[in-house]
């Protein structure tokens, strides 16, 4: 049985795909599955029996040629195998489509190949190398979860490992056309239950087509009970017939009927997008509409790059909490969709390296804790695991008293350089100046610009995305959004020649990364409820204590070198950041506070009796900010979200997850609770 569709997905590894290779109508190794014993494609024909199943059956030469929409056409599919189906998608799809349309590939797979295995079975397809390589490059590890990939610019490609029904259960986004794929009924029975089938129609789009290979009895039962309609038609080879079908009208998605409030806005056309703040998390929204064809206007008073994302170096970092939480599976995601993203935008490696990150236990509570963690998370090597202090020393290249986890994808970037890439993306137009008040129009918004160039300029956009850090809340429709500023300092030493070096990211109390340029940088202080930017000795005091504490004999080196470690002679940068109540980021549609409060006035009396009334929000008007210390591994994934939603697209987290990151998820805890809002209690956090 499969969890609740609002249930947490776990936070764990999944076991790859066991396979052995055999023999297939001749010399040639085609890969079997050892669980199911089938294998996944006829080394002889298997291209053409995909071509002939999925792709002619779903008629998707004639639907690309013909495809005008703005948003991508969506493919779902029921088990990734190999890849073979999807990369015959976008091939069919590169051959046909007009250069204008995108298209948008989510694929189900319980027991992913290992990336080794995927490329042996790819390389049977030598005309389809080009496109296996780009896949086989971002190949994620095998973590239970949504996975987002850049096949190329107009085609992306989500992997949902897990269950096959879970997840389609948690997939927020509608399908066009199905590849009902995965062993078949005899082989797998369990993946062919009426669970699945239920799933299948709730996330499909009107008219929305299906394909399958097989025709059994408790196939098209199952279809037929959800809605769609079958029929048999030719199928490949030695197999007699196979079905293809449609679904006229899906059935209402009851989904939300527990949670109304987020209920997402209807899709609005989003030709022109304001973006409001230029640090990481405004960037990386404007750089992932303009990938989409949206034309982008980056406002910030100060430029790309500044305030919390102005530091020359930062640490790629999260920090993992030892039970399944919300919070913990949002930053996973986020560390690894960040991971992906830096290789596909910089392979060179310019502004950022995945040099690892040590996070070491510097009391008795926290190695209990991260004992604990490793206990209940059994995830890949490569995404975390433990390291004595005897292997952390190794891998840090300095003495280390303690145990601690290793994140061997973690690493390092260069904050403000890499906001100036995101923003220098095509279709991304900057402009220094303060935007002081948002008015709603009929067919949009007016921003009015305030100090600095562009004073008295009126700015108009179809929609808006308020990513301003503790700034955020600083509008009139955002202001019961409760934000605490948290003021943060790093230090910056100068090494002398012959000062020892770290090969790691470390963190404790704070952190210290591997030199850059010739300069340590290591911190930050955490000072809530304090916007000043002033530097302060006091703070790079505090810095050097922290240093000597969690690493006691690399200090001790850099004084034998000589190193000036005098808090009035470092460097340093103070910048503020925000945070939220539950420490989780706001990404998504802005609401309406005061019309959430009085559809939702009874929950204070009766926090089971839920209205039916869907969340009001103020049209076309988003927010991602609260990102905290660590932006870098949460900020570009809440960016995807916020664009797949204005685009229309499948999004990249499951649906728990979404309502988790829902700006007014604060509005309705503070009404079940009985407690003010943020607007009547000053903002405070």
């Amino acid at each position: 049985m499969t969890a609740a569709p609002d249930a947490l997905p776990p936070l764990a590894g999944l076991q790859t795909a066991r396979l052995d290779w055999r023999r297939d109508d001749g010399d040639e190794e085609v890969p079997h599955s050892t669980a199911f014993d089938d294998v996944y494609f006829s080394r002889h024909d298997g291209r053409a029996e995909t071509e002939h199943v999925f792709i002619h059956a779903n008629r998707l030469p004639e639907r690309f040629a013909a495809w005008q929409e703005p948003r991508p056409f969506v493919i779902g599919e029921t088990g990734f195998g190999t890849g073979l189906n999807m990369l015959c998608a976008w091939a069919c799809f590169e051959a046909h489509a007009p250069p204008t349309a995108r298209l948008h590939l989510v694929s189900t797979e319980k027991f992913p190949l290992a990336r080794d295995d995927l490329a042996r079975a790819l390389a049977a397809w030598p005309d389809l190398a080009a496109r296996a390589a780009r896949l086989v490059a971002q190949w994620p590890e095998p973590v239970a979860g949504v996975h987002r990939l850049w096949l190329d610019d107009r085609v992306t490609l989500d992997l949902h490992f897990g269950d096959t029904t879970e997840r389609l259960e948690r997939l927020d986004g509608r399908v066009d056309a199905w590849f009902l794929d995965g062993f078949a009924p005899s082989k797998n029975p369990e993946m062919w239950r009426p669970e699945l089938f239920a799933a299948l129609a709730a996330r499909s789009r009107p008219g929305a087509t299906l394909a399958t290979f097989t025709c059994a009895g408790v196939v098209k039962r199952g279809l037929k009970a959800v809605g769609f309609t079958w029929r048999k038609v030719p199928g490949f080879g030695r197999k007699r017939e196979m079905l293809a079908g449609e679904i006229a009208v899906p059935p209402e998605d009851r989904r939300r009927a527990a949670t109304p409030w987020f209920t997402p806005p209807a899709a609005q056309p989003a030709r022109h997008v304001v973006v409001v703040g230029a640090g990481i998390a405004g960037t990386s929204v404007a750089a992932a509409l303009a990938r989409r064809g949206v034309a982008v206007t980056l406002v910030d008073r100060e430029g790309p790059g500044s305030g919390g994302s102005g530091n020359e170096q930062g640490a790629l970092y999260i920090k993992l909490a030892a039970d399944t939480n919300p919070q913990s599976r949002v930053y996973l995601a986020g560390l690894l969709h960040s991971r992906r993203l830096l290789e596909t935008l910089d392979p060179e490696r310019e502004l950022w390296r995945p040099c690892g990150v040590l996070q070491l236990a510097m009391s008795d509570k926290e190695q209990a804790r991260q004992a604990r963690f490793l206990d209940h998370h059994p995830l890949p090597e490569r995404v975390v695991h433990g390291v004595s202090a005897d292997e952390a020393s190794r891998l840090s290249g300095t003495p280390v008293d303690q145990n601690g986890l290793y994140y061997p994808e973690a690493g390092w970037v260069r904050p403000a350089a890499l906001c100036r890439r995101l923003a220098a993306t095509p279709g991304v137009e900057c402009r220094r100046a303060e935007v002081i008040d948002l008015t709603p129009e009929e067919d949009g918004w007016t921003l009015a610009l305030g100090e600095g160039k562009g004073e008295g300029e009126r700015l108009a956009a179809d929609q808006v995305v308020i990513a301003t850090a503790a700034l955020a809340n600083r509008f009139a429709q955002t202001a019961a959004l409760p934000l605490q500023p948290v003021r943060g300092q790093v230090s910056r030493l100068t090494l002398p020649e012959g000062a020892p070096t770290l090969e790691r990211v470390l963190c404790a109390g704070g952190y210290v990364s591997p030199p850059l340029d010739g300069t340590l940088t290591f911190g930050a202080t955490f000072a809530p409820n304090r916007d000043d930017t002033d530097e302060r000795e006091v703070d790079h005091a505090a810095n050097l204590a922290e240093l000597e504490a969690t690493l006691p004999a690399f200090v001790a080196a850099l004084r034998e070198a000589g190193a000036a470690l005098d808090p009035a002679e470092l460097e340093g940068r103070a910048a503020v950041r925000a945070a939220s109540p539950d420490k989780s980021p706001y990404a998504g549609p802005v609401p309406e506070a005061e019309a959430w409060a009085a559809d939702y006035a009874r929950l204070a009396k009766d926090a089971t009796r839920v209205p039916e009334t869907p969340g009001r929000h103020h049209g076309g008007l988003w927010i991602s900010a609260a990102h905290g210390s660590r932006g870098f591994s949460s900020a570009p994934l809440c960016a995807e979200l916020i664009a797949s939603r204005i685009c229309d697209e499948p999004l990249p987290l499951e649906a728990p997850l979404v309502d988790h990151l829902h700006p007014g998820r604060r509005l309705i805890r503070e009404l079940i609770q009985g407690k003010p809002s943020a607007r009547d209690a000053g903002n405070g956090a």
